[in-house]
């Protein structure tokens, strides 16, 4: 596959990723506005940003993250690069390059999601009513469907493969975000810990990784300890951190037919070293070196993996 199409399929998948966190965060954030009435609303987006990576862009050209300002930048801020309808947009011109390599089912369903998101961008409309429209609900259904559609009518090579590296790592990335943001930004105060607030926020994110059905079946109550362990080292939920990364680096080593436990170049090696790392990691070892620290490490690595793939691959 000539590297600009295995290019373009990765960075669609990303960006498509990327935009169905978005919406996520959004949708769960109104609800957690409700629970939580004793909280300032700009705490509440000021985390949204910060978990969307998007905090200090914003301060750029706004003071404070008013609800209305903070809910268009991250959705429809079409001068902002990591806005839901841009990160639609771009997904939708990466497609565009490689069209004959997508099914027509494709091609119509990011077609449709394009059109869904661009359409609500031109309304008048805050975040609260459009959830009441269950927009966000439908771009989290579109966003489902396009592994479902890979999967179903495209040809399980090259193209697949890239398409899941890119939705794995983007993933696996976006996870670790959102749970850094809870442990960092979210609750500041040790006093609260324990408390029905604290329980509301880590549900909260739960949700907005849709784990807090697996977390409910597999653990029971709510403990930090425990939401560590599932979204961390769970190895059967797919968007735990090391399933993804267990994922994506079996695909990688598909694209050269590389066996596991060897590697023919840095993006294998590297993204194999961090599987492993992983693999033998305890939550206990995690919460006692710091669960940020942790997580600030292990996105250094995830960048490093991500740099090594285009070099590797993008760059010929």
């Amino acid at each position: 596959m000539l590297s600009r199409v295995a290019e373009s399929i990765y960075w669609m998948s990303r960006y498509l990723e990327r935009a169905q966190n978005i919406a996520r965060l959004i949708d769960v954030h109104g609800q957690l506005v409700l629970d939580q009435p004793r909280v300032n609303p700009q705490d509440h987006w000021a985390a949204l940003l910060h978990a969307s990576c998007n905090y200090d862009a914003f301060l750029e050209s706004h003071p404070t993250p008013g609800p209305e300002s903070a809910f268009h930048f991250l959705a429809f801020d079409s001068e902002h690069t990591g806005s839901m309808l841009n990160c639609i947009s771009y997904a939708r011109e990466n497609a565009r390059g490689v069209r004959e390599i997508l099914s027509g089912e494709f091609w119509e369903q990011i077609n449709a999601l394009y059109h869904e998101v661009n359409d609500a961008s031109t309304k008048d409309a805050s975040s609260a009513q459009l959830q009441h429209e269950c927009f966000f609900s439908r771009v989290k259904a579109l966003g489902l469907s396009f592994e479902g559609i890979v999967n179903g009518t495209m040809s399980q090579q090259e193209e697949a493969l890239w398409f899941r590296i890119g939705q794995l790592l983007e993933r696996a990335d976006q996870t670790s975000r959102i749970l850094d943001v809870k442990y960092f930004v979210l609750l500041p105060s040790s006093e609260d810990v324990g408390t029905p607030l604290d329980q509301i926020q880590w549900s909260g994110l739960l949700r907005s990784i849709s784990a807090l059905q697996v977390y409910r079946s597999e653990y029971g109550a709510i403990t930090p300890a425990n939401v560590v362990e599932l979204l961390v080292l769970g190895r059967r939920f797919p968007r735990a951190i090391l399933y993804c990364v267990t994922e994506a680096d079996s695909a990688l080593r598909q694209i050269l037919g590389t066996q596991a436990g060897f590697f023919r170049n840095e993006a294998e090696q590297l993204l194999g070293q961090l599987t492993s790392e992983l693999n033998y990691q305890t939550v206990d070892n995690v919460l006692a070196n710091g669960l940020h620290e942790y997580i600030d490490r292990f996105q250094n690595l995830l960048t490093d993996v991500g740099e090594a793939v285009h070099s590797t691959y993008f760059t010929h």
